[in-house]
């Protein structure tokens, strides 16, 4: 499993994203669907992944005297690390929070400035609402929402469309309980 820093670098981020539930790809193709990364950025952004064994070389092919490689995620090591986002400060917490977030402001600009983005057609969601859990029911509730999600991938065919989804768990107190007393 990964660290915080490793995933949760804004490039290595999208060059995950990008290559989540999808087809093992080359640099180049990744290059296409992230065309505003500089080559030499995302090579060496590449290869950090593949060093720490985020990415895997799916397939190696001769193309004009160089070799090609198609990458593709390792999922279980695509994860940070439980004890590694336990020994995370509240600085580095904020730092990777701030990047999480400004991730998913540039998909939603990306997704916006297609000329037949259309919000509403399109399904487009973006939804808050708070729950009263105790431990045991929020670990169940995530669990639910991550089977919902990881049934549903790999399901690339014709007639669908590659949706991201994302998931924020914020608590609104640190270990605010429900007053159960009568009156309160």
């Amino acid at each position: 499993m990964a660290t915080a820093d490793l995933l949760l670098h804004p490039v290595r981020m999208r060059i995950l994203q990008a290559l989540f539930d999808a087809d093992p790809l080359t640099t180049g193709q990744l290059r296409e669907r992230i065309p505003d990364i500089a080559p030499a950025t995302m090579y060496r952004q590449i290869a950090v992944l593949a060093e720490a064994g985020v990415l895997e070389v799916a397939e190696e092919r001769r193309v004009r005297g160089t070799t090609e490689r198609s990458y593709r995620v390792r999922k279980e090591e695509a994860v940070v690390d439980p004890a590694a986002r336990a020994a995370m400060t509240l600085a580095e917490h904020r730092r990777a929070y701030t990047t999480f977030a400004a991730s998913l402001m540039g998909d939603f600009d990306r997704y916006l400035a297609h000329e037949n983005a259309d919000p509403h057609a399109d399904g487009v969601v973006y939804r808050q609402a708070a729950v009263w859990l105790s431990d045991e029911e929020f670990a169940a509730m995530v669990e639910e929402i991550e089977r919902a999600v990881v049934s549903r991938m790999g399901n690339a065919r014709e007639g669908r469309i590659r949706r991201v989804v994302s998931l924020v768990v914020v608590p609104d107190e640190p270990g605010t309980e429900a007053d159960t007393e009568p009156g309160g």
